[in-house]
């Protein structure tokens, strides 16, 4: 029982450090609505020029909202995990366990894997095989060993996030990253006049000055990380890659193709945001991220995959 209750224990221990980055990330995004609203727009910086404090707080307020919902649905959207038919059944899991050679190993899970729609495999050739969660591995699915599950179309486990960026909230992962940076954008090209006023001695002298000056710094350098990881995103999804896959290529039945996925840009970003173009910058529509629509863009990938060869051969 002491074992057991200690590793309950660790587990907890761990749960809880995992969100101590969330924590911080909520409390920095507090305390720059403190510091814009309250003491930049409603305090006596902005007070002679009351009409311009008024934009800038409807137009900050619309991105905060944006910025905030996109983080919160990255965080609480649940990832996807393989469905049962991947897993391996009770007879099959004793089989695999009898035997000892890995080649006969292989030939059990070749013969499971004909029926399921799987054509990945290993760098030796090998079925991909999950010995975690005892499944076979559907294509562009990896196990996460801080989540101790695998994750269909797994792109990384973000600790920002304590969550899982995968299929199922692609979207809103790349959303979170669009607005925050906007949001620290519109906070650096509106407080830029201030922090100027700061350096020059012509700010009055309250509370606000120092708010003032950090906030510009925060945003400003928060602004070139969030600008230089959303570039490269936006890459990845005009490339229908994921970071695993930008930095292993998958090896499909006949080798490596790094642009196996690849559908051409229009569907590429298509399969991230949707068919609707209305639907791409809202925070709440997601496209019908199931388990269907996953294995839908993986079938018309792989055969746009087998025709580009096909046309190669001849």
């Amino acid at each position: 029982m002491a074992p057991s209750g200690s590793r309950s224990i660790r587990r907890g221990c761990k749960r809880v450090l995992y969100w101590i980055p969330v924590l911080f990330i909520a409390l920095i995004v507090a305390w720059s609505y403190y510091a814009y609203v309250l003491q930049l727009c409603i305090g006596k910086t902005c007070s002679a020029v009351g009409l311009l404090a008024v934009v800038y707080l409807l137009v900050y307020h619309v991105v905060f909202v944006l910025f905030v919902w996109a983080y919160w649905q990255t965080i609480f959207t649940r990832p996807l995990n393989p469905l049962k038919e991947f897993h391996l059944s009770h007879s099959d899991k004793e089989l695999l366990e009898r035997e000892d050679r890995g080649e006969s190993q292989q030939e059990i899970l070749r013969r499971i894997a004909r029926d399921l729609p799987i054509y990945t495999r290993t760098n030796s050739g090998a079925i991909r095989f999950c010995d975690r969660c005892q499944l076979l591995k559907p294509d562009r699915c990896h196990h996460c060993s801080v989540c101790d599950k695998c994750i269909l179309k797994m792109d990384h486990h973000c600790p920002w996030v304590n969550n899982c960026v995968g299929f199922s909230n692609y979207k809103y992962f790349m959303l979170f990253l669009a607005y925050s940076l906007l949001y620290c954008l519109f906070i650096t090209a509106t407080d830029l006049q201030y922090f100027i006023k700061f350096w020059t001695v012509s700010l009055p002298d309250t509370q606000a000055k120092f708010h003032i000056l950090f906030l510009f710094f925060s945003a400003s350098m928060f602004s070139v990380s969030l600008a230089s990881l959303f570039i490269y995103h936006c890459w990845l999804v005009c490339k229908n890659r994921s970071t695993l896959e930008a930095v292993r290529a998958p090896v499909f039945r006949h080798g490596t193709d790094k642009n196996g996925f690849s559908l051409g840009f229009s569907k590429n970003f298509r399969q991230v945001f949707g068919d609707e173009v209305k639907f791409w910058p809202n925070v709440v529509f997601n496209p019908k991220y199931e388990h269907w629509f996953y294995f839908e863009s993986l079938r018309k990938s792989v055969l746009s995959h087998i025709a580009i060869r096909f046309q190669h051969m001849n």
